[in-house]
């Protein structure tokens, strides 16, 4: 029975990878093609190799996390809190994607264990070690303080960017922003797959724990591989609902202040994958520095219907999958009696 568990999580995992690529795939094309920098398919294209590559190379950081996020209990318990928790996720990132809302893939995976956690208490099983700090430090923070940071970052990095273009044709500017928002998102892309790989890499880890396949010393080969294609075969596809949200639906902006939010994005992603080994969602971070960088203009260019629902969608993110996972964890908790 665990070894059959053990599978099931590995699937839901890809499903779960895959759908994350699908859906982020607008955080580093949307803006870029919006502002013509690049073609649909070229930026496609870049944001999945990008993402391929920072993906594989997630899996080094990946161990971290899986020790750093919660202790799941061994077994068939365990197995079935994770295989809850990613149901939930996947249930709540496809519902998201047909209503066309940028939302958290973090948060709903965190939110989606820590209610399978709590179910495993309500029917007597054993404790998830970490959950509170795992709330507190991948949830509550970084949906609190990423978006600010990076709403105020690009709001303020506008001036210099329009004051260094002051005497420039437009133009010129233009070209020279498409230029640098092609650059940007690649890096975007790349920083997404480091973020956003170990998710899924720890899960795997996290897996191999519980039904005693692995030691937890090291990452397996087959773990970085299969997140990275599941991961890039979701951006390859392609979510253009979110994009079209992202690019036209949420604000208005010319080339300059697109490159502005990506480049400043693309490095709150990266230096909290590498130098805090801090878990930040890309779509939060993206999303709230596109806001930023579009509300410093001289005309109103937001359309705060969307805006308010989009942030209506973060704070229900882990409030609705907690939920819906703890139910799922319920109705699994007799597999483990079999």
């Amino acid at each position: 029975m665990t070894i059959f568990l053990f599978a099931l999580v590995v699937v839901f995992a890809g499903a779960f990878a895959f759908l994350n690529g699908f859906r982020d795939a607008s955080a580093s094309v949307a803006l870029a093609v919006r502002n013509r920098a690049l073609t649909p398919t070229v930026a496609v294209l870049l944001a999945g190799f990008f993402n391929f590559i920072g993906a594989a190379l997630s899996a080094a950081l990946a161990l971290a996390v899986s020790r750093a996020w919660m202790q799941l209990p061994p077994g068939e318990n365990g197995l079935a809190i994770l295989m809850a928790g990613l149901i939930s996720a996947v249930l709540w990132g496809i519902y998201t994607w047909w209503r066309g809302i940028p939302s958290s893939s973090t948060h709903a995976l965190v939110g989606g264990l820590a209610g399978a956690g709590f179910a495993s208490v309500a029917v007597g099983g054993n404790a998830v070690g970490g959950v509170d700090t795992s709330l507190l430090f991948q949830v509550a923070l970084p949906l609190l303080l990423s978006p600010l940071i990076a709403f105020a970052g690009a709001y303020l990095l506008v001036w210099p960017a329009t004051w260094a273009a002051r005497y420039t044709p437009p133009n010129v500017v233009n070209s020279r922003a498409r230029s640098a928002q092609s650059i940007a998102g690649g890096a975007v892309a790349f920083a997404h797959g480091l973020q956003d790989g170990q998710r899924t890499s720890a899960v795997l880890i996290l897996a191999l724990l519980a039904s005693g396949l692995s030691d937890g010393g090291e990452v397996p080969v087959w773990v970085a591989l299969f997140t990275a294609a599941l991961l890039t075969a979701g951006t390859l596809a392609g979510g253009w609902r979110i994009s079209y949200t992202m690019g036209y639906r949420l604000i208005r902006m010319d080339p300059l202040r697109g490159s502005v939010a990506q480049l400043f994005s693309s490095a709150i992603l990266l230096v909290g994958a590498i130098g805090l080994q801090w878990p930040i969602s890309t779509t939060h971070t993206v999303t709230s520095a596109v806001l930023g960088s579009g509300s410093n203009q001289r005309f109103p260019a937001t359309n705060r219907k969307v805006v308010i629902r989009v942030l209506a969608f973060w704070v229900l993110t882990p409030l609705v999958t907690a939920a819906v996972a703890f139910v799922l964890a319920l109705s699994m908790s007799p597999l483990k009696d079999l």
